[in-house]
């Protein structure tokens, strides 16, 4: 099975809408390794570019989308700030022009992950996506819709965040493709390979979170 084929096999497995064809991503050409970096971001913080650099490092990338989605479906929206909002302060905080801050999210019909993948697998062939989350994210990723489609669609990177390592490895979604994970030295091989194909990479950590902050503000 080519990988067209079975990415094709993907999107209609799934009951996935791709919605209008007004959303715009950032733009890619056939053979860039990006990773893709989805969020509320309410507020960006230095942890989102401490994640995305050590990805665009280790992962070889050619560039990191911080994909600021309209509203997580797994979080209640009361205090979330304004995306045009969010969308001016991820601008603000990445520092780094490899970083590309985008909501075309917005225009899908779902702002299910799964979806959003399908569409940017769909849209365009022969880039090597990515998905970059942070090990917390990991640790509860069973409850994400989809999320068996999202490690079988593309590569998978994880990031080590203070006090979720063993969560995350004893995780359902991580004891599903144990044997898909890739030994952490061979971090670069990822955005090339077939999935599913994941690993967790480790490094400096940051404390901070968005949930953090924002209590902090109250």
């Amino acid at each position: 099975m080519t990988e067209f084929t079975r990415r094709q096999t993907i999107h209609k497995s799934a009951p996935i809408r791709f919605g209008s064809i007004g959303a715009r991503p950032p733009f890619a050409v056939a053979g860039q390794r990006i990773g893709l970096l989805g969020g509320s971001f309410n507020p960006p913080h230095a942890a989102h570019r401490l994640i995305s650099q050590i990805a665009l490092r280790r992962l070889g990338l050619d560039a990191v989308w911080w994909i600021v989605t309209p509203g997580n479906p797994l979080k209640s929206h009361g205090g979330l700030a304004p995306l045009a909002t969010r969308m001016a302060q991820c601008e603000a905080m990445k520092r780094d022009n490899r970083i590309r801050v985008t909501a075309f999210e917005s225009r899908l019909a779902s702002t299910f992950t799964a979806a959003t993948l399908s569409f940017l697998c769909g849209r365009n062939q022969g880039v090597h996506f990515v998905w970059i989350m942070g090990a917390d994210c990991l640790a509860q990723f069973q409850r994400w819709q989809h999320w068996r489609d999202i490690f079988a669609l593309l590569p998978v990177a994880v990031i080590d965040r203070p006090g979720f390592l063993l969560q995350a490895l004893a995780s359902p979604a991580a004891r599903a493709f144990q044997q898909s994970r890739r030994p952490e030295r061979f971090a670069r091989t990822i955005p090339a390979a077939s999935a599913p194909a994941w690993t967790l990479l480790t490094g400096p950590l940051s404390p901070l979170s968005s949930t953090v902050i924002r209590n902090a503000q109250t």
